[in-house]
């Protein structure tokens, strides 16, 4: 059997380089949009279409993880991801470039992110300490966004866009070995378990549920559309292509902090409120660059406040749907719970592409943003975090 520790270890490099090399791919709507003609709803498409799809194929990826477990899944999504970031390098037309970007990207993000890796860790980690491992391995994650997105500026600036993608695909590749550590089939349920059906069944009856799939939403809303659009929304403020990339990595350096610390909150204090806080929070900080002129001093704040915020959702989310339903078919339900984030990735990857070809502005988006935030502000509140166990007893003694 495979240490807790090594476990704990791969699963946070799969995700730095899962989740960093996605992290990159702003960095090319403008390149590739001007090399090609297209306006910015063509790449803006391409990645909704990867995070839509990353979401309805994560509940097939968690369901398979739970009954086989996740080592070939993983590798096998590896492989997709670097074929898929060969065929993005490749494409010049709208299809390949959704095929590439969109179906291949999309299919490899929904086993090597967080529902496949946040659940491995979950099922080898003591209870007490569950969510601060969580909280470290989306730290994990938050590092690779810090890391590679200025190895993919430099690279594109070196030796163009092509070529970078291509060096980003060298990079994926390391997933594929690094995925031996995830553990073959898992433990066999006790006579009289739950079933998965069962464990689906009540999980849809659960009001906090659905709450956390709709406050997921709104993450995935805000985190998609600022890590496509914040790049050229920078440079049309004035700026220079540097500060959007610098935006970029501080965002991932102090979510690094931010995710570290939600996870040691997590594990301290409600995290429905915890979660509460950091949408507010977060609408707030979009409001200051709608309010004020995009300066590097206002940018730069904004940046290091929303990536002490960023993936901070994770670690709390996640481990609600642990902590009330259980660990037994967690990577299925989180991956359910992230198909909502997904969706909102979609909207807003898109919505921000479509809102800027017809208004030739980002005010419209950034303010859509600011209202989500409050509304998943709310509707976290009125999670009931007890575990579900627990209250079976409560009832039936």
């Amino acid at each position: 059997m495979t240490r807790p520790a090594v476990v704990l270890a791969c699963a946070a490099l799969v995700l730095c380089i899962g989740t960093g090399v996605r992290a990159a791919f702003g960095l090319f709507l403008q390149p590739m949009s001007l090399e090609f003609g297209w306006e910015r709803e063509v790449f803006s498409l391409a990645i909704a279409l990867q995070n839509l799809l990353w979401g309805v194929l994560g509940p097939f990826a968690g369901g398979i993880a739970d009954r086989y477990g996740a080592r070939r899944l993983v590798a096998f999504c590896g492989l997709a991801y670097v074929v898929g970031l060969v065929a993005m390098a490749f494409a010049d037309t709208p299809l390949t470039l959704h095929l590439g970007a969109g179906f291949l990207i999309g299919l490899a993000l929904s086993g090597t992110t967080f529902g496949i890796m946040l659940a491995v860790v979950s099922r080898v980690v003591a209870p007490g300490k569950r969510s601060m491992a969580l909280g470290l391995v989306t730290a994990a994650g938050s590092f690779g966004q810090f890391a590679l997105i200025p190895v993919a500026q430099l690279l594109i600036s070196q030796l163009g866009w092509q070529h970078a993608l291509l060096g980003l695909a060298v990079i994926a590749t390391l997933i594929v070995p690094l995925a031996g550590a995830m553990g073959g089939r898992p433990a066999a349920a006790a006579p009289g378990s739950q079933s998965l059906g069962a464990a689906l069944h009540e999980a849809w009856r659960e009001r906090g549920f659905h709450l956390l799939f709709w406050g997921y939403f709104v993450c995935g809303f805000h985190v998609a559309m600022l890590m496509v659009h914040l790049p050229a929304f920078v440079t049309d403020s004035g700026l220079r292509p540097e500060h959007g990339m610098m935006a970029l990595a501080l965002i991932g350096l102090f979510n690094i902090i931010g995710s570290f610390a939600a996870g040691w909150l997590g594990g301290r204090f409600s995290k429905k409120y915890l979660l509460s806080s950091i949408y507010t929070a977060r609408a707030l900080l979009i409001a200051l660059v709608v309010v004020f002129p995009l300066t590097p001093t206002v940018l730069y704040v904004f940046a290091i406040g929303m990536g002490l915020l960023w993936l901070g959702t994770v670690p709390l989310t996640n481990g609600l749907v642990g902590q009330i339903f259980g660990t037994r078919y967690m990577a299925t339900l989180t991956s359910i719970v992230f198909f909502g984030h997904q969706v909102g990735s979609f909207v807003g990857v898109w919505l921000a592409g479509y809102l800027y070809d017809t208004t030739g502005s980002y005010a419209g988006a950034l303010a859509v943003a600011i209202g989500l935030g409050l509304f998943a502000a709310a509707v976290n509140l009125p999670v009931n975090e007890r575990p579900l166990a627990e209250r079976r007893a409560a009832a039936a003694a």
